[in-house]
């Protein structure tokens, strides 16, 4: 029991990240209809941020971790909102009115773009970092195995749901929210009325953005290593978080990411690690074959 805990902290943390990914994949979808392929590597920029905030933070002798975090925060959203509304500009704009084929080609692009950019200019080798936030909680013991609650892991449960909460407050009830949810209805509509279309779906990428680097500077808090490669998985796990709870939806894409969390921390517990990875891919083609619109998504009404 207590090992199965254990388990569940560490899937909830893991999910909590997948979910912010997921956040941007959702809102970007909801918006323009297109998936952003090149999200992953967003969340990928944030992390090199983040790293690259703390050795300079480091050289100018700043050690007050709680100045430290937030400034490493800050530096990788504004960093990312400025990858993601280039992005916007660069791959997505140009094509709106090409086929969907044309963008996703597009965004596939970008990814390898930026892949091989931050490959050149931060070097192929891992980046690791040294332990900011340390301490934590014994929750239990049973047979000699204490199930540990760390202090980082609080700050990203907290953070996660503050972030959830306030995002969904931001859809719901501000005029943002209301100009991008008139932009996923009809957006010829919306411009009519006087909905600036085009910076609407700026804005969405930059907030997507701008999630995406809090969820790679918490996992370089959490795991203290980076290289130029963990865009791509991350974001093909988020992608699959979002079509599980239901593209389109915000409490789907953060209640896909804690299952698909979940299922990676129990699959490495109780079975082999090698196939994590397997084991979730295995859940999106399950959800596409026997549910396609997630488990809080809404079948798509074709206007005729």
């Amino acid at each position: 029991m207590a090992y199965f805990f254990q388990q569940l902290i560490n899937g909830l943390t893991l999910g909590a990240i997948y979910g912010l990914i997921a956040i941007g994949y959702t809102m970007v979808y909801g918006i323009i209809g297109m998936i952003n392929f090149a999200h992953g590597e967003i969340y990928m920029l944030g992390a090199f941020v983040s790293v690259v905030t703390y050795l300079v933070l480091s050289a100018l002798g700043l050690s007050y971790i709680p100045l430290v975090l937030l400034v490493m925060l800050l530096s990788s959203m504004l960093f990312t909102s400025i990858y993601g509304w280039s992005i916007e500009r660069i791959a997505y704009r140009p094509l709106r009115g090409a086929p969907r084929l044309a963008a996703l080609i597009s965004a596939i692009g970008m990814s390898i773009a930026l892949q091989n950019y931050v490959q050149l200019t931060q070097g192929a080798r891992v980046k690791a970092l040294a332990p900011i936030i340390s301490g934590g909680f014994t929750v239990m013991e049973q047979n000699g195995f204490t199930v540990r609650l760390s202090t980082l892991q609080i700050f990203i449960m907290i953070l996660t749901t503050a972030l959830m909460v306030g995002f969904s407050y931001l859809i719901d009830k501000t005029p943002l929210g209301r100009q991008q949810r008139a932009c996923e209805q009809d957006s010829t509509m919306a411009a009519l009325v006087g909905v600036n279309v085009d910076r609407t779906i700026s804005t969405t990428f930059v907030l997507g953005a701008a999630l995406a680097a809090v969820a790679g500077v918490m996992v370089t808090l959490y795991y203290g290593v980076v290289d130029f490669y963990i865009g791509f998985l991350a974001g093909m796990k988020a992608f699959t978080a979002a079509v599980l709870g239901g593209i389109g939806s915000l409490p789907g894409a953060m209640l896909g990411g804690i299952l698909i969390g979940l299922i990676e921390a129990f699959w490495s517990a109780y079975f082999t690690i090698e196939y994590k990875d397997v084991a979730a891919f295995s859940i999106l083609v399950l959800v596409l074959i026997f549910r396609p619109t997630g488990l809080l998504g809404k079948p798509e009404i074709e206007k005729v």
